[in-house]
């Protein structure tokens, strides 16, 4: 899933995104070629861990997990990616039917789990799709954006409810109150800024797209009003308090969290619910590094704060390797059966006309009407 903490970048919708071809960076071509950089890192990880002499233990954790908790962690992930393409569907077109929002949603599922990147990878690809089914540029760009902030303000909002009651003494939990309270403090200090991108936009967007600005700063400043224009249809689609969109996100999150519960469950651990859950949130910033799916930066970051958060660095390395195994191959299985069928509805404009598309032929909208 690789959530991260919101963010005032944008995935840059291209020129031609409603033409036939894909889009630059998705093409068979590039998808292909990443494929082959995953298998070679997946093939490495595994020579590492059956051969060095020193992950004995490691490679018995994983010989003794149990079918049992990994067929329900699973099944769990199956259920956080369609908890993932209702959150879609509620925010970019209510109207689309389900079959149409499992192809695209469960697709940009499978396009994070190969793209740099991840989840901004995902969404490019989904926006894609929404483009050549007819929905405005400007549309799906502010959902895109706002889509991004809405599931990551799930992560941040759990970071400071765990945080604060542990802290409070409210939730059980270990470890110093600086290990607790830090996220938290990081937590807010992302909604601040994420809040601040509109009244940034509107003060620097003016002076840095004049005519005789950098090339780089005009760009900026596309990227600032893009933002800009997703933070705010993000804010107006919470307050629309959409039962949909929030449930689709929350369980987007819950049940992802607990894939990795049960993962450690899968080799005979136990964990703390608390510290597990600041740990996977905490992790998930290694997914912003830009590599396919985030492999390497992810496992690091998760072993790294599960081992901060009192955790044995054996049992926390095979219960990620189990988790992150999971992550990324059943998204990406579901998803490329997805686009395999999405594929065949795109050859054709009315298969692929997204109801929504109507509401808006100019490709102009008003966000307040259309949280509707």
């Amino acid at each position: 899933m690789s959530q991260a903490l919101p963010t005032p970048a944008t995935p840059e919708l291209p020129a031609d995104a409603g033409a036939a071809g894909m889009p630059s960076g998705l093409d068979r071509h590039t998808v292909r070629r990443r494929l082959l950089q995953i298998a070679a890192l997946v093939v490495l990880v595994a020579a590492v861990v059956m051969l060095v002499p020193g992950l004995v233990d490691i490679r018995e954790r994983l010989s003794n997990a149990s079918p049992a908790e990994l067929v329900l962690a699973a099944g769990l992930e199956v259920l956080s990616c369609l908890a993932y393409v209702v959150a879609f569907r509620a925010a970019f077109c209510p109207r689309m039917t389900w079959w149409m929002s499992y192809r695209i949603g469960m697709s940009s599922l499978g396009a994070a789990s190969v793209l740099p990147v991840g989840g901004v990878g995902g969404l490019t690809f989904g926006a894609w799709a929404l483009r050549r089914g007819g929905l405005p540029l400007d549309r799906v760009a502010r959902r895109t954006v706002a889509f991004f902030v809405i599931t990551s303000a799930i992560n941040v909002a759990a970071v400071i409810g765990v945080g604060v009651g542990v802290g409070i003494g409210i939730l059980p939990g270990t470890g110093s109150l600086a290990l607790t309270l830090v996220p938290v403090g990081l937590a807010a200090i992302a909604i601040v800024l994420t809040l601040a991108v509109p009244h940034l936009a509107a003060r620097l967007v003016g002076r840095w797209s004049a005519g005789d600005r950098p090339k780089l700063l005009r760009k900026a400043a596309r990227v600032l009003d893009a933002a800009g224009d997703g933070v705010g249809e993000a804010v107006a689609l919470l307050r629309s308090r959409d039962v949909r969109l929030l449930a689709g996100a929350i369980g987007y999150l819950v049940f992802d969290l607990a894939v990795f519960w049960a993962s450690f469950r899968a080799v005979g651990a136990s964990v703390e619910l608390s510290g597990l859950l600041l740990a996977y949130l905490l992790g998930q910033l290694g997914a912003l590094i830009p590599i396919p799916g985030g492999i390497g930066g992810t496992e690091a970051g998760l072993v790294g704060a599960l081992v901060l958060y009192g955790n044995p660095l054996a049992t926390a390395t095979v219960s990620v390797l189990i988790y992150r195994t999971l992550l990324l191959a059943i998204p990406a299985t579901l998803g490329g059966i997805a686009f395999g069928w999405l594929k065949r509805s795109l050859r054709d404009e009315h298969d692929a006309r997204i109801p929504c598309a109507d509401d808006y032929p100019q490709g102009t909208m008003n966000s307040q009407e259309d949280v509707r």
